[in-house]
């Protein structure tokens, strides 16, 4: 997961990085508020689960993985045989998925990468509608990363919620993280986005707990 617009973690101090290592002891988001959000380390590291499968067979190469973490969903893709490609901006992160069998860049969605306007599918899941608190930003980025024909797979909160705040990874050590931007998004918010920006929901879907939807260009060939 990545949480900010370009600055590299610390693998020695950050408690999101020190999740992703040997142990996977919880990590939470602490919200600048007091709220606190547990993540889910563990799915990161396992296979895919039944939600994460629903994703999978809607994707249709390449496909770009925007916040990958250690690469499940990368490893999972490309033996299905679709091309996939993560980006985080943990060293860790990469290192692992890469360590799996997947391909992962270490750069944050907002640097240039490869293939820009070339992706059929980019992948924005397990919260990274959140990555850089601006989730309008974040899909005006994504949407000049997506090929014309091509579309966004979203996760997004199952509650009706739309919430810029400032947030820090914590463990249960008391390691903190720096602050950064970051954002929560449900259904409705997302739809209302999507429009402003050209975007339509063509299908949304909940699993389990998770819900999600899929995004593409009103006009093929639009430039957000």
């Amino acid at each position: 997961m990545t949480t900010d617009e370009g600055e590299l973690y610390d693998a020695d101090e950050d408690p999101y990085a020190l999740a992703l290592g040997p142990g996977r002891e919880p990590v939470y988001l602490r919200l600048a508020d007091g709220r606190r959000i547990r993540m889910p380390v563990h799915r990161w590291h396992e296979q895919p689960t039944a939600a994460d499968k629903t994703v999978l067979e809607r994707c249709i190469g390449p496909v770009l993985d925007v916040g990958c973490g250690p690469g499940r969903m990368c490893r999972a893709l490309l033996s299905r045989g679709v091309f996939a490609l993560g980006v985080d901006i943990a060293p860790r992160a990469v290192a692992l998925t890469t360590t799996i069998g997947g391909l992962a860049l270490c750069r944050s969605v907002f640097d240039r990468l490869p293939a820009e306007r070339g992706w059929q599918t980019v992948l924005l899941i397990d919260g990274n509608i959140g990555i850089g608190g601006d989730p309008r930003g974040l899909l005006r980025r994504c949407g000049g990363l997506v090929a014309p024909t091509g579309r966004l797979v979203v996760e997004v909160d199952p509650d009706d919620v739309e919430e810029q705040c400032t947030a820090r990874f914590e463990d249960l050590h008391g390691r903190t993280g720096p602050f950064f931007p970051w954002a929560r998004l449900g259904r409705r918010a997302l739809r209302r986005i999507a429009a402003n920006l050209a975007l339509s929901v063509t299908d949304q879907w909940t699993s389990g707990h998770r819900c999600f939807a899929t995004l593409t260009s009103h006009s093929p060939g639009i430039i957000l």
